[in-house]
């Protein structure tokens, strides 16, 4: 009988092939997590909004971003009417054309940034909404996870407690 001159079953390659191939499953684990946990951004100045016909530029340091549809009924009504420490930013779905009120601002853009504006924030239902704050010039970070909103009437309340 010939002796086998040679590598065993469970040799040093072996084990750092395990133990790398370990360390990659982990790190992209853990770099998916960080990249959908993240929040994300909105540069005004990259994305066009209108205030009626007017183009809007953000002067507060936060908002209240209020994602919603006017076609619900009275939304809009509710909106313009609410009363928070922060002012409101309500994007409509159907980019329907409403004079702004005190404490609400009605903003409305073409397809392309509304669809890009739903896809960046993943936003699934309506009304939503979220804080953003300001980073730089018109460069704002999303503050808050996005909520559906059950009741816009309860909005003040929520909003004025956290």
């Amino acid at each position: 009988m010939a002796k086998r001159k040679g590598k065993s079953l469970f040799s040093l390659s072996t084990l750092l092939a395990s133990f790398f191939g370990a360390a990659m499953i982990a790190a992209s684990f853990a770099y998916f997590n960080y990249k959908f946990s993240e929040y994300k951004f909105i540069d005004f100045k990259e994305w066009t909004f209108y205030e009626k016909s007017d183009l809007f530029t953000p002067t507060e340091d936060k908002y209240i971003v209020v994602f919603y549809s006017s076609r619900e009924k009275d939304t809009m009504e509710l909106l313009s009417d609410i009363n928070l420490t922060l002012p409101v930013l309500a994007f409509d779905y159907y980019n329907k054309v409403k004079e702004n009120s005190a404490t609400t601002t009605f903003l409305r853009s073409g397809t392309k940034n509304s669809l890009a504006f739903i896809q960046r924030f993943n936003i699934y239902e309506s009304p939503s909404i979220f804080f953003i704050k300001r980073t730089k010039d018109t460069l704002y970070k999303q503050d808050s996870m996005i909520r559906k909103l059950d009741n816009l009437k309860e909005l003040s309340k929520k909003v004025n407690s956290l």
